[in-house]
């Protein structure tokens, strides 16, 4: 097991190393490039899954006892024998992204970043140095740096398999758009480009698996710096600006990290987070750090008020939109916050990180309605669903703990999916707009019926995350039921723009050409994967959580739990309505083969001028038809619900981090 864990981890920046190194432009660079690529998502996808399997296994393996909540997880020391290299390297890998941080705070001249940065590289500076020198050599010497536990390994899958996927679409998708007519003036950096997404992925199987909080810190921060050299990719001004945004917001989840480790180790002696869950009980002293890793956690999962950075991550090429949105960053953000779960449970804080994520995830839902631009609707929500996951951590149960584990896989997967399809979409119909998007499944029937599977499995019985909806619901009601209200309208809203947009695709006004060579070969294994994983998630979600996710809540401090949350009557009803939907593409399946689908004029009240999709009008002028979907913006007013949800969330988080501070000081 730990050399898997070390191969996840490392694998991926000895790719990122090769393709830093790969200069040049031309046929043999880009295919060097893509063996590189291809050979390192082969590693990661091949190791993540032998990891789930429970194959490897090594000699420096521990069980550690007296703790329930090791009962399901291995602790791994590594390279015992070289702790004090390890510390400094990190140490020097944290001054020279310090030092870069500052560089770009001070010729942006965004005092802002430069003052968060200073405040956090001092804290950690000092507290490195005073446990090494101070007398303290040996506090930092964890027993387990590493931890592998089923949400451990949940997330690996995640990042393995549709981070992965990810840069297989990125190979053919970065070729185009650099080609394309719409970005001649963005300079052909693919190179740095794949480097940082093999850095992004290597960080992220460090945060998903590191016990040790100081490396945990350390990957936490790469993934801050990643984010905002690939948000600024085009360097364009809006890219500048927004890859800024997302720089100082995620510092100040950082600086609160920071603080939190600080805090923990002066008070408990800890630097584990592990052992910080065996001391669960302990609210009085927790409960700071754990409030201090809930902001963090916050932050980085873009909930109100930091909402703003992910929404301006669309600047960006299409892959990292789907980097940040679905399999990395911000699940970092919510798995810290699912961690956390235990210690804010039944607290005041826990009921805070709650209400900002229902809020959230109302106020994202509403949003989302009122925007035509497809990827700002899954951006808004992705922050609608990321609120959900924060709902459940903060209510902390073991249905929500269960709800929340099970949101993250499905929205992972499908919201992915989607990604890719409106990447290919915005290169072939040279728009990203949803009534641009009529009838796609007649011009591009391939990629158009890849989102009708993403859609489905995001919103529609008895695909997962209608499931998670409903079990979130539930766990809700039984432990606060006032906040069932934001679930309720969140989740009606979320109907509401879904519905249309499916529409959208298969909606056919007169007979539209169909696109040629929807695909490349890269883009093709990435969404027809991704598809798969969709349905066989949606499919095989009972023996998921049965294998992963309740032996992971198990071991969690529950007690009087229900341990069969899924009753055998349900799990019937969900495989009868499993089979009913399978009925049409099956009867489209069978259509085709009887000729194809017919497609005929609307009838347009008898006033159709022959053969196309005119009509004469009441004063006898030809008009053309044409359907357009509702927005509702005389309603709902976006900037009005950000600035007085983000106004909302701001107070009560201020107000939460003030209280722990002095009742911590008493």
């Amino acid at each position: 097991m730990t050399e898997l864990v070390l191969t996840l981890i490392v694998a991926p920046m000895v790719c990122a190393l090769g393709l830093f190194c790969l200069r040049g432009k031309g046929g043999g660079t880009d295919w060097i490039r893509r063996v590189l690529v291809v050979a390192g998502v082969l590693v990661v996808c091949v190791a993540s899954v032998m990891l789930a399997m429970g194959r490897g296994g090594g000699q420096s393996e521990t069980r550690p006892s007296g703790s329930v909540f090791l009962q399901n997880g291995v602790g791994l020391h590594v390279l015992p024998n070289h702790h004090d290299a390890i510390h400094w390297g990190i140490m020097a890998i944290e001054l020279l992204m310090a030092a870069y941080v500052l560089y770009v705070g001070i010729r942006s001249k965004k005092w802002f970043i430069v003052i968060l940065m200073v405040a956090q590289a001092g804290l950690m500076g000092w507290f490195e140095l005073t446990m090494t020198h101070g007398g303290g050599g040996e506090i930092l010497k964890v027993p387990q740096d590493l931890f592998v536990d089923k949400f451990a390994i949940i997330m690996a899958l995640i990042n393995g398999l549709v981070g992965g996927g990810i840069c297989l679409y990125a190979l053919g998708y970065m070729k185009d758009y650099h080609a394309g007519s719409g970005h001649k003036d963005v300079a052909d950096r693919r190179s740095m480009f794949f480097t940082l997404l093999f850095i992004f992925m290597g960080a992220m199987f460090g945060l998903i698996f590191s016990n040790n909080l100081m490396w945990l810190f350390l990957f936490w921060e790469i993934t801050t710096l990643c984010s905002y050299l690939l948000i600024g990719y085009t360097r364009t001004p809006e890219a500048k600006r927004n890859a800024l945004r997302a720089l100082w917001m995620n510092l100040l989840g950082g600086l609160a990290f920071a603080i939190a480790i600080v805090l923990l180790q002066r008070q408990t002696g800890a630097t584990e987070l592990q052992e910080m869950l065996k001391l669960a009980s302990n609210k009085t002293i927790l409960l700071l750090p754990a409030a201090l890793l809930c902001f963090a956690g916050i932050s980085k999962a873009a909930q109100l008020p930091f909402s703003n950075w992910l929404l301006g991550a669309m600047v960006a090429p299409t892959p990292v939109s789907a980097l940040l949105h679905s399999s990395t960053m911000v699940k970092a953000g919510v798995y810290l916050v699912l961690r956390m779960s235990p210690i804010v449970t039944g607290t005041g804080v826990g009921l805070i990180v709650a209400v900002v994520g229902g809020v959230t995830f109302l106020i994202g839902s509403l949003a989302a309605i009122t925007a035509s631009d497809a990827k700002r609707v899954l951006a808004w929500s992705t922050v609608a669903n990321l609120g959900l996951i924060v709902l459940c951590g903060g209510v902390g149960t073991y249905a929500a703990v269960w709800a929340g584990v099970l949101l993250i896989i499905f929205h992972a997967v499908a919201k992915c999916l989607l990604f890719l399809c409106v990447g290919v979409v915005e290169h072939k119909l040279h728009s990203r707009d949803v009534d641009a998007m009529s009838a796609l499944i007649v011009k591009m029937p391939l990629v158009g019926g890849m989102m009708l599977i993403g859609m489905a499995g995001m919103f529609l019985a008895p695909f997962g995350m209608l499931i998670s909806k409903w079990a979130v619901l539930k766990a809700v009601v039984d432990a606060s039921p006032s906040l069932s209200l934001l679930v309720v309208f969140g989740s009606s809203a979320t109907l509401f723009f879904w519905v249309k947009w499916m529409g959208k695709l298969v909606q056919t006004v007169g007979i539209p050409d169909r696109i040629r060579h929807e695909l490349h070969a890269g883009e093709a294994v990435a969404m027809c994967g991704l598809t798969v994983l969709t349905f066989l998630a949606c499919v095989l979600f009972p023996l998921i959580s049965l294998i992963f996710i309740e032996p992971y809540v198990d071991g969690l401090p529950y007690s009087n739990v229900p341990r069969e949350l899924l009753g055998s009557g349900n799990v019937t009803i969900m495989i009868l309505m499993m089979g009913m939907v399978m009925l049409f593409p099956l009867s489209m399946l069978f259509r085709s083969r009887g000729g194809g689908v017919k497609i005929v004029d609307p009838y347009l009240c008898g006033a159709n001028v022959e053969g196309s999709i005119k009509f004469v009008g009441s004063g006898g002028t030809v008009e053309t038809m044409a359907m357009n979907n509702y927005y509702m913006r005389n309603l709902l007013s976006e900037r009005l619900m950000m600035g007085w949800g983000s106004a909302f969330c701001t107070v009560i988080l201020a107000a939460m981090l003030a209280v722990m501070a002095v009742q911590a000081c008493r």
